[in-house]
C-alpha cells in the first residue's frame, strides 16, 4: 500500500454474516470468503488467485481501493494478505503492491511497479507448519516482476478471502474510488489439505455497503467451475 498509515480492516466491520453460505454485507469488503465451519476441523494453509489491476476513474474524485487475497481475519484478529493498491489522491491515480500481517502495518513492495491492465498472480502458503513459516508471492505476469518472500506469522488458519476493499486509513474507513471492475480468476484454496476452487467449499459472498446500507461494490456470481468472479464498483456510490 502507499504508506504505513494504511491498516486493512477485519471482519469486525461486518454488518451481517451467514456462516452457512449466502451473502453478507460489509462496510469495507466485497468479494468471497470461505469461513470456518465450527463443527469440524478447519485449517486454511494456502490461497491463490489472479486478477487484473483496474484503471481508476480519476474524474470520479479521490478515493482508495485494494485488491487482495488473505487468510484469517474472520471474527478474529489475525490476517495475512498480499495484493495491489489502486487509489486517487489529489486528483492523481497511483498504483502499488503490498503485503500485510496484522496487527503489523502494511509493507509496500517497492521493487515492484504495477500499472493498470497488468495481470497479477498471488499466493500465500504455509510452508513450515510448526515454525509458522509462510511464503508470500506476487507476480506481475505483464512485465515479469516477481516478489517472493518467506515470513514468520502465527495465523488462526480459520478463513480464506478474495477481496476488493476500501481500506482503513488513520482509523477511518476511506472513500472508495471508482475502480470499475476487478476480475478474479484461478481462485484456489487449500483447506484441510484438500485443494480446490471457491465453489468446491462452503463459501459466502460479500457485498460492500456504507453505514446507511447504500451499496458501494457488488460481487458477481461464481463462474461455472467455481474459481472466477468479478467485483464491480456501483456507479453513484
Amino acid at each position: 500500500m502507499l504508506t504505513t498509515l494504511y491498516v486493512l480492516s477485519t471482519l469486525a466491520y461486518m454488518l451481517r454474516t451467514n456462516h452457512n453460505g449466502g451473502t453478507f454485507t460489509s462496510l469495507s469488503w466485497s468479494g468471497y470468503i470461505i469461513p470456518q465451519d465450527y463443527n469440524s476441523k478447519f485449517e486454511v494453509t494456502a490461497v491463490e488467485a489472479s486478477w487484473t489491476v483496474p484503471q481508476i476513474n480519476v474524474l470520479a474524485g479521490d478515493g482508495y481501493s485494494s485488491a487482495w487475497i488473505g487468510i484469517g481475519g474472520h471474527s478474529e484478529k489475525t490476517l495475512i494478505q498480499v495484493g495491489t493498491e489502486q487509489d486517487v489522491i489529489g486528483g492523481q491515480d497511483t498504483y502499488s503492491a503490498w503485503y500485510e500481517m496484522l496487527p503489523a502495518l502494511s509493507v509496500t513492495i517497492d521493487e515492484m511497479v504495477v500499472a493498470p491492465g497488468d495481470n497479477i498472480t498471488a499466493s500465500l502458503s504455509l510452508i513450515g507448519y510448526n515454525a509458522n513459516m509462510w511464503n508470500i508471492q506476487l507476480n506481475d505476469t505483464s512485465n515479469g516482476q516477481v516478489f517472493n518472500r518467506n515470513v514468520n506469522y502465527n495465523s488462526s488458519l480459520t478463513s480464506g478471502e478474495w477481496i476488493v476493499e476500501r481500506p482503513t486509513i488513520n482509523n477511518q474507513i476511506s472513500n472508495l474510488c471508482d475502480f470499475g471492475t476487478v476480475p478474479f480468476s484461478n481462485c484456489q484454496i487449500t483447506l484441510n489439505n484438500i485443494v480446490g476452487a471457491i465453489g468446491n467449499f462452503t463459501y459466502s459472498k460479500i457485498v460492500m455497503a456504507n453505514e446507511l446500507g447504500a451499496q458501494l461494490a457488488s460481487s458477481s456470481k461464481l463462474s461455472s467451475d467455481g474459481s472466477s468472479f468479478s467485483v464491480n464498483y456501483v456507479a453513484g456510490s
